[in-house]
């Protein structure tokens, strides 16, 4: 009785002060019994062991045709896409690129707007835009092409008229722009270091970090109805204060975390409140997403970031819990990245389902 008295005295006094018992979260045994969405794999083989992986975690995968040179050729990686959309479309969707061979020509909108509405016929639930557009790609004077370009409007136009997301990777990892020894995670510094032709730091010529990030937000601002996904944290990864500051300006974009967990751990090991209380409070703005990426074995193609693996799929579900014990757990774990243990965030269950699912599943259910 004296127990039960303690205990009824202290939930009184809770609630005349108006406090509440903190939100119960996840651990590591409810990885599988939680409804979770991928918004970024790029599944470049018709893996059905990928698909079976995907459902044993119980994980929906969004795969993202993009107009990259190392990958299969944009048709084959659609068809890829068809095939395994057909196989199993519960748990896979897709989103389609363009080509921006013939840009600034008279057909060269009517010809885009074309190709996007046959693969939104074949079930394409976004358009995917790549960092070739302001770091490679030029007109046909041979001047640099922006993302705000006013010769991409009519395109844009349309995905606002039908609701169909755009996914933008624009920019790279500010450590590109940094001297190796100033970058913030190992991965990048042993990639960049293995790719000096991806390295900015040493090309000086081309566009600075902060003309491509003014690009792309001049971008989103002039298009305000359209459904902006920020791929790779917006490439702001480096400072969740930045990130911010670019979700208060442009309330309707999202953002999502592929490829950059090591850079969120890198700041939670140093502010870890800092971290989590961003997931808070943008909870209904972020996707949860990896880049993981299966491609057909290529001894010719460049190495990829992140690499290429001989078993993909034993590497998706290393990934995905190794995020979720950081994400939706307190425990730590080592990550070599950052050359240091990172510990979890123990974010929210309800904070948790929108950022591995509820976001997704309505940010990609837009299409008319």
């Amino acid at each position: 009785m004296r127990i039960w008295g303690m205990m009824l005295l202290v939930g009184a006094s809770a609630l005349a002060t108006g406090a509440t018992a903190p939100e119960r979260g996840y651990g590591e045994a409810d990885f599988t019994k939680v409804a979770k969405f991928d918004a970024h794999v790029h599944a470049n083989v018709n893996d059905p062991a990928f698909l079976e992986v995907a459902r044993r975690d119980r994980f929906e995968l969004l795969a993202i045709n993009v107009d990259y040179p190392d990958f299969p050729p944009v048709p084959l990686q659609a068809t890829i896409a068809h095939a395994m959309r057909a196989s199993d479309p519960k748990h896979l969707q897709f989103a389609t690129t363009f080509s921006m061979k013939g840009f600034g020509t008279p057909d060269w909108t009517e010809r885009t707007i074309r190709a996007i509405d046959r693969e939104v016929a074949k079930g394409a639930v976004a358009v995917k835009i790549w960092k070739n557009i302001g770091m490679v790609e030029k007109d046909a004077q041979g001047k640099r092409v922006f993302i705000d370009d006013p010769r991409f409007d009519g395109v844009m136009a349309h995905l606002e008229q039908r609701g169909i997301p755009l996914i933008a990777h624009q920019a790279e990892p500010k450590n590109c722009w940094l001297p190796l020894d100033q970058m913030t995670t190992e991965n990048d510094r042993s990639y960049f270091r293995a790719h000096p032709e991806y390295y900015m730091y040493l090309h000086p010529e081309e566009p600075s970090y902060e003309a491509l990030i003014a690009a792309r937000d001049r971008f989103v601002a002039k298009h305000p109805k359209l459904a902006f996904d920020g791929a790779h944290m917006g490439s702001l990864e480096w400072s969740v204060d930045e990130l911010a500051r670019f979700l208060d300006q442009h309330p309707r974009a999202v953002v999502d975390l592929a490829a950059r967990m090591s850079n969120l751990q890198a700041q939670s090991t140093a502010d870890l409140d800092r971290v989590r209380n961003f997931f808070v409070k943008y909870q209904d703005r972020i996707l949860y997403g990896t880049d993981l990426t299966d491609s057909p074995p290529d001894p010719a193609a460049r190495a990829q970031n992140p690499p290429a693996t001989s078993d993909f799929p034993a590497e998706a579900d290393r990934v995905w819990r190794a995020d979720w014990r950081y994400l939706a757990t307190p425990l730590s774990q080592r990550v070599d990245a950052i050359n240091a243990d990172a510990k979890g965030l123990a974010l929210p269950r309800g904070v948790i389902d929108k950022i591995y699912y509820k976001n997704a599943r309505r940010f990609f259910s837009r299409v008319r």
